[in-house]
């Protein structure tokens, strides 16, 4: 039997991170070839990320930017060109990952030419529509039309049945970033970053900022700036590294508000095998970020999300994540502590990992060989027991 294409879509540098695994699993496959489908909403940030894997874009969108960058004006240029890839590929099955404009705009364009569509890691809910935003909205749209929902966790695969979605159609799979973070996070501690090197030599402890997030732009994010700004200030052995968003909203404030502080380092954007280097050196990670909270327990590194509420309750119930919202003294006072009691800290330090077992890159291309050929349903992933599994959505 011949090998099948599988179209991955991948629009930004999370999905290409998260699809690599699968992209790898199903090259070793003997009935899936799988087709990189860039649709060029993050660009080099994507071929940058896969590269880390050993991966390149097979088929690259062009996107014009200079027709305007909002949420309508994007999806009305991805579908059709997603859709004019998909009828020159003709492929089994389309995947899309999470729930990002292209993510929605890959599995329409296999729903309308009918095309089995799956969604890797479905089911995630905060139940707020506005936060994230337009995040929320888009994986429930995915969900629609997904043929095949492969949600990370027990949980998200209980969201997804309350919804109605069919049993038969559900495959929990785990997070393949805990793929990723294994594979390229062994490689990254083996090559030490400057930065970091640097850190450790001045006897300092690190503390990693990520930030973002559409819904915290304005006095949200300046709230956290200025509550990692206090921080650093008041720890003198702390350093804090804060790889900066591209976008120019994000850019702007980091820039106003943290660019001249002492032992705060805004750097540019970092590789994958750069960013994991960071994280699994640091002392504890402040972050909006979704896959943040995913892969820091890999590496046992505490994270507070600045947001006030989270789609991954997983990390929060197991006790390796906090939510702490975007309030400046509630940041700074939950930060605090942490970095000044060690125990507290190595409580939520040494909590396994809840999302993933680094075996869900092939767990998934089962599924979808599963989809594409018919046969037994391929088994859902569960955590070992004694780990801990969420039951609800976690609010601030």
């Amino acid at each position: 039997m011949s090998r099948r294409p599988l179209v991955l879509v991948v629009g930004t540098r999370p999905e290409a991170i998260k699809l690599a695994p699968v992209a790898l699993a199903a090259a070793r496959s003997g009935s899936l070839d799988p087709v990189i489908l860039a649709t060029g909403q993050h660009d080099h940030l994507v071929v940058d990320a896969l590269a880390s894997f050993g991966l390149a874009v097979d088929v690259a969108l062009p996107l014009d930017r200079g027709y305007g960058s909002s949420q309508p004006q994007l999806l009305a240029r991805l579908l059709p060109s997603i859709e004019a890839a998909l009828d020159r590929i003709d492929p089994a099955a389309v995947l899309v990952q999470g729930d990002t404009a292209s993510a929605y705009s890959g599995a329409m364009a296999g729903t309308l030419r009918q095309t089995p569509v799956a969604h890797l890691e479905a089911g995630l809910r905060s139940f707020d529509k506005a936060n994230p935003f337009p995040e929320e909205s888009y994986r429930r749209l995915i969900a629609a039309v997904a043929d095949l929902h492969l949600p990370p966790t027990p949980w998200a695969a209980a969201n997804l049945r309350a919804e109605g979605v069919p049993g038969h159609a559900i495959v929990c799979t785990g997070n393949t970033v805990v793929d990723a973070a294994q594979l390229i996070g062994a490689r990254a501690r083996a090559a030490p970053d400057p930065l970091v090197s640097s850190i450790r030599r001045a006897g300092r402890r690190l503390v990693l900022v990520t930030v973002h997030r559409r819904e915290n732009w304005g006095a949200p994010l300046r709230s956290i700036l200025a509550a990692v700004a206090r921080v650093a200030e008041g720890l003198p052995d702390v350093e804090v590294v804060l790889p900066v968003h591209p976008n120019p909203v994000v850019r702007s404030a980091v820039h106003e508000v943290l660019g001249d502080r002492p032992r705060v380092h805004v750097i540019e954007p970092l590789d994958y095998a750069g960013f994991l280097a960071h994280l699994s050196a640091a002392t504890l990670v402040l972050s909006d970020s979704g896959g943040v909270q995913e892969e820091a327990p890999t590496f046992g590194v505490p994270v507070l999300v600045l947001r006030d509420t989270t789609e991954r309750p997983e990390a929060v119930q197991a006790g390796s994540a906090e939510l702490v919202g975007t309030d400046q003294e509630h940041i700074v006072q939950r930060a605090r502590h942490l970095l000044l009691d060690e125990a507290a800290r190595q409580e939520m330090a040494q909590i396994a990992n809840p999302f993933g077992d680094g075996t869900s890159g092939r767990r998934t291309v089962g599924a979808l060989t599963w989809l594409v050929d018919g046969g037994v349903q391929p088994p859902s992933w569960e955590p070992a027991p004694g780990d801990v599994v969420a039951s609800g959505p976690v609010p601030a």
